[in-house]
């Protein structure tokens, strides 16, 4: 009855009385439960030893390498111990490839370069390993490490390794993990390495300090092309390479190289000896891929004939040992007991301007102290 309007029924009319409808057969469940149990034990991740993910690191197994990195960039202290005991085993192994910064505005092509020119590396025979820093969202915290979707050929290629990492708001958008990683890759064998920023910006400080050389990548007919040069950045580049050298924009790139090469006179000369070069290439057409090895090749054979790059690579170790311990003080911070305690009640009451910022923060690291101390 809906309302006050009868439903009809025909299962009810005479002619139908006397049927009966038996009781159908049971129905098995939608899911085999013993199925999914015999489908997860098998295809669970077996926990590796140490030992096993060294042997398999130096075997060039990419799977392996990829839990061992992702192993580095977990903060939870299990996984950090048995990090650390990886890449303790895995230095004596590392050491060996070229480290090559690559950075530049955003626009400027920096993924399709990397593409064309690691490309044209692997042709060369070069085994690649390509770390590239995704940002995260400030809000999410989330990541695209959408990098292997704009290089879909290089991702395809046997002799390349694309590992796409979230800044997960460490310095300038550089991964926090990334020296680490650079050298569990040139354990697996990776001879040349592209590591590649979000874009200019502190970031570069922190790429300068893990690279063998900077290339600084820029684009022409954006605006005034002087603009993009900053001192500190212009300092730190090796070579400077103008992408989207082609079609009607050929000659606006050959101006802005022009202006480029007249800028860096006016720097003083860098401390490895060499005179950084101005060149313009193509991602999309793959020109100018030769001349930019060729200059790469020019400046390692100078700095290793002149002992900087030696020197520099020393003075590099020096600088992630002092990193590392600021950044293992700050986490021991945080994650004290005490500390955590009193953490939200300190951030409430500075907020309220009951206390000044710093006399919060004064309170906190002595209550650290004070149990640092007690132990």
């Amino acid at each position: 009855m809906t309302g006050s309007r009868k439903v009809y029924h025909p299962e009810n009319a005479p002619e139908y009385v006397g049927l009966n409808v038996n009781k159908g057969v049971d129905q098995p469940q939608a899911v085999n439960e013993e199925s999914v149990d015999r489908f997860l034990k098998k295809n669970k991740k077996i926990e590796l030893t140490a030992d096993e993910y060294c042997e398999g690191i130096l075997q060039g197994n990419r799977t392996i390498l990829s839990r061992a990195v992702t192993l580095i960039e977990s903060n939870k202290p299990e996984h950090q111990r048995i990090a650390q005991d990886i890449i303790g085993r895995c230095l004596p192994y590392s050491g060996k490839s070229l480290r090559i910064g690559i950075t530049g505005v955003p626009g400027a092509g920096k993924s399709t370069f990397i593409e064309s020119f690691g490309s044209y590396l692997t042709a060369t025979g070069k085994k690649l390993a390509v770390l590239a820093i995704d940002p995260s969202s400030e809000r999410s915290k989330g990541s695209i490490l959408g990098d292997k979707t704009r290089m879909e050929e290089l991702s395809s290629d046997p002799n390349a390794y694309i590992r796409p990492s979230p800044s997960s708001g460490s310095l300038g958008g550089v991964a926090r993990k990334t020296r680490e990683t650079i050298l569990l890759c040139e354990a697996a064998g990776f001879d040349t390495l592209l590591i590649e920023t979000v874009g200019v910006g502190q970031s570069e400080i922190a790429v300068h300090s893990m690279v063998d050389f900077f290339l600084l990548l820029q684009i022409a007919g954006a605006g005034d092309e002087l603009q993009g040069i900053k001192r500190g950045i212009m300092e730190m580049a090796d070579t400077v390479v103008i992408n989207k050298a082609d079609g009607d924009n050929i000659h606006r790139a050959k101006i802005t190289a022009t202006q480029y090469r007249n800028a860096l006179h006016l720097f003083p000369p860098p401390p490895s000896g060499w005179i950084p070069k101005v060149l313009t290439c193509s991602s999309m057409q793959k020109t100018g891929m030769n001349d930019i090895a060729e200059c790469i090749n020019e400046y390692f054979e100078l700095v290793k004939g002149n002992g900087y790059f030696k020197e520099r690579r020393s003075s590099q170790a020096r600088f992630w040992m002092y990193e590392t311990i600021d950044a293992n003080l700050k986490n021991s911070f945080y994650q004290n007991d005490l500390v955590q305690f009193n953490l939200n009640h300190l951030e409430q009451v500075v907020s309220e301007e009951k206390i000044s910022p710093f006399v919060a923060a004064q309170d906190l690291l002595e209550k650290y102290f004070s149990t640092i101390s007690n132990r």
